[in-house]
């Protein structure tokens, strides 16, 4: 079963290295997310990496509700929640967007055809 009490401890403890390797992970997946969609990749790869960013963002949203609560309510942990927060966006609209890119290829292809 899960401990918040040691999760929340966990996350005070280790703030600096769990913040210092979820902003580039997220900054970074999200991107790859984002020029997978861009480059027309398959689905399964605009999938994997969005998944992958995701876990990352969800992991960073976990660590600002643990600060959250601790009782600490400053700046950083806002922006920290803004940037998951954005970066969940991000993937979900590069998912949307893949599928709409998907379907305009295969409309023009189908008409180009014939």
């Amino acid at each position: 079963m899960l401990d918040f009490n040691t999760l929340t401890e966990f996350s005070s403890t280790y703030c600096i290295g769990i913040c210092a390797f979820l902003i580039p992970a997220n900054l970074l997946a999200t991107s790859l997310t984002i020029i997978f969609t861009l480059l027309h990749r398959p689905a399964v790869q605009v999938w994997q990496a969005a998944g992958i960013a995701n876990i990352f963002a969800l992991l960073m949203i976990l660590h600002v509700l643990a600060w959250f609560m601790i009782g600490v309510v400053m700046a950083p942990t806002y922006i920290l929640l803004g940037l998951a927060s954005i970066c969940l966006l991000a993937n979900l609209g590069a998912i949307l967007r893949h599928r709409r890119f998907v379907r305009a290829y295969n409309y023009n292809t189908v008409y180009t055809c014939i």
